[in-house]
């Protein structure tokens, strides 16, 4: 099966798939694609069939989902198209960083693979989308990027925000307000695990801000890179 011809909603699953093994080390399973597409468990697993039978999914009964080799190629594709198409709608038209997933997500199936060598090419061939994500290169590779969860970090650290998870418009709107952006370097002031919450500060001018807290699903949005040795917090 050619990428040409899988349906717009085939396309679809091989990106949610792409994306949760993005994020966590855990076995992609049927329930959590259903929980990030809101679709119901059977419509899930029909269309997990599908990808099977396609060759480009791997599935057995109650088990992990993993891409093919061919459904990674295919997942990847699509994800080149959603981050330039976030990239451009963010540098081109003026859209907020939160404002512009569910846009991507409509074009990402209209769009020419010509269009997108044009806005790659007009955009400069970037490396990453507005939210710190690596865009994969035409040939379909991706850099591999070490990072952590925030809600990982040690209490006392100093960490620099590589990226936020697209799919939260509500936590890029909050981060925004607050100034914590893409390469914001801030200081893990606590993590109380058991209050379900990180507070961090953000560090570099003059003083320290204010600390703000998230509570630990929140910051599993965030990835994280080290940019200092441990400190007293």
């Amino acid at each position: 099966m050619t990428f040409q011809s899988l349906s717009s909603n085939s396309q679809d699953y091989l990106k949610v798939i792409w994306d949760l093994q993005e994020w966590t080390h855990e076995p992609i399973q049927p329930a959590a694609i259903a929980k990030r597409t809101g679709m119901k468990p059977s419509t899930v697993s029909g269309a997990l069939g599908r990808l099977v039978s396609s060759g480009l999914v791997q599935h057995a009964p109650y088990g992990a989902v993993t891409l093919t080799d061919r459904g990674e190629r295919y997942a990847l594709k699509m994800v080149r198209r959603h981050r330039l198409l976030e990239l451009f709608l963010v540098d081109a038209l003026g859209y907020r960083w939160d404002e512009v997933h569910d846009e991507a997500d409509s074009l990402e199936h209209a769009v020419s693979d010509m269009m997108i060598t044009r806005i790659d090419a007009a955009l400069g061939h970037p490396s990453k989308d507005p939210h710190g994500d690596p865009i994969p290169s035409e040939a379909g590779d991706i850099p591999e990027v070490s990072s952590g969860l925030l809600s990982e970090a040690t209490p006392g650290s100093i960490v620099r925000i590589e990226r936020v998870n697209d799919e939260d418009p509500e936590l890029l709107r909050y981060l925004e307000d607050e100034g914590f952006g893409i390469g914001k370097e801030v200081r893990i002031k606590s993590l109380a695990r058991y209050a379900d919450s990180v507070s961090f500060s953000l560090v570099g001018g003059l003083e320290e801000s204010a600390p703000i807290a998230l509570g630990l699903q929140a910051a599993r949005q965030i990835r994280v890179v080290p940019v200092a040795r441990q400190a007293s917090a």
